[in-house]
């Protein structure tokens, strides 16, 4: 009798302050006074590492985000700093850290990244984004960011020459032979003289190439060029999708990538964001949202909306319905949240309020409140669609929610054989089935 292997889901937490929502701070057992402590993010590492989770990631902002009284400067870390201290009290999860190219050094960034490598032995992956704030500039001498096009010229010449400095030589050529005197094999090091529009490099690396090969390359680019960019460099991206519809017509387009950059690429592994609220009864999750929700610094969450919307929403009636928007093709601002928010109403027709709810955790990706038995519903689901491979966590409260998923969910994904019940490889890149 011929066995067959089901398709196994990968998950990843996104760490973020005390929590996605934006009232997680203010709930009566809320972390808030715990996100400057190291030992805080070791801690959240070891329970996604206790739900055989196959990666923690950071995203990362260069400036300081709060504007309001009510808002938490999330990033209080260096991601890279963060993920080393991490990676001291941790075995099996993978580490991703943000890298933007329109800031980093891709010589520094390198030797960071290979050398966590090589003190994890090999758990480590990199996201590579391009940064979308002027505020971000304003703290590297810049006036203002490069536009959209040259900031993608620069991430498409940044992760070329990352990857000759991933592979720029082997550990091998280390040789310790001390009979002969021969400590390292210099003919087969070379330079990589990278001489491009945006950088010039003579190289090689410092640090020898990594335990897995090189740092799992992951991207978080959601506009035409950002699709572009996965399909031409990365292995794994993380996605954003309020629903199956917009989470179909990402894969088609990431697909379609692909075939026009030669199609030689093995299938990008895809990641969407998932937002849960679970409960032992639907009742129950549904209380931890409401919870949420009542708590929520409305002033803020409309003048994020109006942000959003590219209008002024402050003088809206929260309890009234959400008032008709102009079609998608009428919208001049970031059109990727906007389509998220046309979804939300199309599929929930809410009031005010309830559409802030649904933003304030995670900003519009999939959301899921119930049971453990109806959450793996939806996942597996997604799964069988394929649609996506695996989802990147965004707990609404830290670290509540993430406990919730480990105790909850995490079981009812193994008893359906779609989730692994202990690590079986060591590196990120066995975690994730990638070559």
């Amino acid at each position: 009798m011929t066995v067959i292997q089901k398709n196994q889901l990968n998950i990843g937490v996104l760490v973020y302050g005390c929590g996605h929502h934006q009232a997680a701070w203010l709930m009566p057992n809320s972390s808030v006074n715990r996100v400057g402590e190291i030992e805080y993010y070791q801690s959240l590492a070891q329970l996604a590492e206790k739900g055989c989770f196959d990666a923690v990631f950071f995203a990362d902002s260069q400036s300081f985000l709060a504007q309001e009284p009510n808002e938490i400067p999330a990033f209080w870390f260096d991601p890279l700093i963060n993920l080393t201290a991490i990676s001291q009290v941790t075995k099996y999860v993978g580490l991703v850290s943000t890298i933007s190219s329109t800031f980093s050094n891709p010589f520094t960034a390198s030797r960071q990244l290979l050398s966590l490598e090589h003190i994890t032995n090999g758990r480590v992956g990199w996201n590579l984004v391009t940064s979308m704030r002027d505020e971000e500039a304003w703290n590297h001498g810049m006036e203002s960011l490069p536009s959209h096009e040259e900031r993608y010229k620069k991430a498409d010449e940044f992760a070329e020459l990352m990857h000759k400095l991933f592979l720029s030589w082997d550990r091998e050529e280390v040789l310790a032979d001390r009979v002969r005197r021969q400590l390292i094999n210099p003919d087969n090091i070379f330079p990589i003289n990278h001489k491009g529009e945006f950088f010039n490099v003579r190289g090689p690396s410092t640090t020898p190439k990594s335990p897995q090969g090189k740092p799992v390359a992951m991207q978080a680019g959601a506009s035409k060029q950002g699709i572009q960019l996965a399909a031409k460099h990365s292995e794994a991206v993380y996605s954003v999708s309020w629903n199956i519809s917009q989470a179909m017509k990402y894969r088609q387009k990431l697909d379609e990538a692909i075939k026009q950059n030669g199609g030689c690429k093995q299938q990008i592994k895809v990641f969407p964001g998932l937002v849960t609220y679970v409960g032992k009864t639907r009742e129950e999750a549904l209380a931890k949202k409401q919870a949420l929700d009542e708590m929520l610094p409305l002033e803020t969450a409309l003048k994020q909306l109006s942000y959003f919307l590219q209008m002024d929403c402050t003088d809206w009636e929260i309890d009234l319905k959400v008032p008709t928007l102009p079609p998608l093709e009428q919208f001049n601002g970031p059109v990727g949240r906007y389509e998220t928010i046309l979804e939300i109403i199309h599929d929930t027709n809410p009031t005010v309020k309830e559409l802030l709810g649904f933003l304030s955790a995670g900003g519009g990706h999939f959301t899921l409140i119930g049971t453990p038995e109806e959450i793996v519903d939806q996942m597996e689901m997604w799964l069988d669609k394929g649609v996506a491979d695996g989802f990147n966590l965004m707990p609404p409260t830290l670290p509540e929610s993430l406990e919730d998923f480990i105790e909850l969910v995490v079981p009812e994904m193994q008893k359906r054989e779609i989730f692994r019940k202990q690590y079986e490889g060591k590196t990120l890149r066995e975690h994730l089935g990638l070559k």
